[in-house]
């Protein structure tokens, strides 16, 4: 009855922490509705493009295997050095945002950040993905079936 309960108890802990992963169609609806369509010049076709590649749809991906020894967190891998703070490392914490909250599957937060780093210089050269798979691609099948 015991082993009964905690483990009961621990599927409902694990449960709250199951990654949100999210459909292309899924997100790019919900990046529309966002109004990503066009900011910082780009389509929404790129911005669901580098979410593929970037974490693969999944809200709680995580990359703490970076050259310079950052961590990259969530839908968007977004830096613990320039753009979130995770009290591992200093960082500029250019989005005003604990690491953390963008593994969580609310990802307005997440959406603002990314809209922080478009307004960069770089804009989406950000993102390496972003360089490597969809950056002057013809993505124009890309959201064809989403009924936009």
């Amino acid at each position: 009855m015991r082993s009964t309960l905690i483990i009961s108890l621990l599927s409902c802990f694990f449960a709250v922490y199951e990654a949100k992963v999210f459909s292309k169609c899924e997100l790019a609806h919900k990046l529309k509705a966002q109004e990503m369509d066009g900011f910082g010049g780009y389509s929404l076709a790129n911005w669901v493009c580098m979410a593929e590649y970037e974490s693969n749809f999944n809200t709680r991906a995580f990359n703490g295997k970076n050259a310079n020894g950052s961590s990259d967190y969530g839908l968007f891998q977004l830096n613990n050095k320039w753009w979130c703070k995770d009290n591992k490392r200093s960082s500029s914490n250019a989005c005003n945002i604990m690491c953390s909250k963008l593994l969580d599957d609310n990802i307005d937060d997440d959406i603002s950040c990314a809209k922080r780093v478009v307004r960069d210089p770089k804009g989406m050269s950000a993102w390496k993905a972003w360089v490597k798979h969809c950056k002057d691609k013809d993505l124009s099948e890309y959201l064809a079936s989403c009924n936009l």
